[in-house]
């Protein structure tokens, strides 16, 4: 299968804004397994400025613009040095590739980005793209990764979108204020149900939260493409997704309704 897998910040960092080591290293050993045995795999990975702020020990996630650039400009270097250190070691070969809202508006860049990845996919590559938050921001940029992971799956193809996120998936309510809140496993239609369940902005370190995955997930299905939230703290749950079996909240591709 050719798979998009978006990781958010609150996935990769402590709360300090440092590595979580033991996460990162983790998810590349169970994405260097599902490569092995050979799907395409493609990680569209959030923690350019939260681990740009660890890294200039600033207090805080930044709010002026400049700021935010230049921490992300630190944080994306740290960001790739570690994945291409830990895919290494299991022989993998990763490519890096920054994107801005120009390269999803204009047909030209959009052409030439969707001939690299098919290219990078060719030659056995792990492309790991991010929003270029160097020289774009959230007010004049793409703004949150599962927006760009919907693009990049639609551009290139992709069977599947998999959100790796804090929570197990779409519930009735929200989980962490109402205990009677129930997992919903399938999503056939997105409709006003779905879509009023969908909360605000994700932690303090990242920039989604369910609204954008909704989102994500209409771009999608809309294609053709299954997407599915699950848990990152079970990054072992993708081995069951890529086996068939049910995990987190599927959203079906129009494709796939009967």
């Amino acid at each position: 299968m050719r798979v998009v897998i978006k990781v958010g910040t609150s996935s990769l960092t402590h709360k300090s804004g440092h590595l979580n080591v033991r996460k990162v290293e983790a998810m590349c050993k169970v994405l260097s397994d599902l490569k092995n045995a050979g799907n395409e795999i493609i990680l569209v990975s959030s923690g350019a400025i939260a681990m740009g702020v660890g890294k200039l020990h600033l207090p805080e996630r930044p709010s002026d613009v400049p700021t935010k650039q230049a921490t992300a400009a630190v944080g994306q270097c740290e960001l790739m040095y570690i994945y291409d250190k830990l895919f290494s070691e299991y022989n993998h070969t990763v490519a890096q590739i920054l994107i801005t809202i120009d390269d999803m508006k204009s047909e030209r860049r959009h052409q030439n980005f969707q001939n690299t990845m098919n290219r990078l996919l060719q030659l056995g590559t792990l492309p790991i793209i991010n929003e270029n938050d160097t020289v774009s921001f959230e007010e004049f940029g793409i703004g949150d990764n599962d927006t760009l992971s919907a693009f990049v799956a639609v551009s290139i193809n992709a069977d599947l979108l998999i959100l790796l996120s804090d929570i197990d998936g779409l519930y009735t309510a929200d989980p962490h204020k109402d205990p009677d809140a129930k997992l919903i496993p399938v999503i056939e239609n997105i409709d006003d149900s779905v879509i009023s369940v969908a909360g605000g902005a994700g932690t303090e370190r990242g920039t989604g939260g369910m609204k954008t995955k909704i989102g994500a997930a209409m771009t999608v299905t809309e294609k053709g493409t299954d997407m599915i939230i699950t848990n990152a703290a079970n990054i072992e749950g993708l081995y069951d997704i890529f086996d068939g079996k049910s995990v987190g909240t599927r959203f079906l591709g129009k494709r796939d309704k009967k």
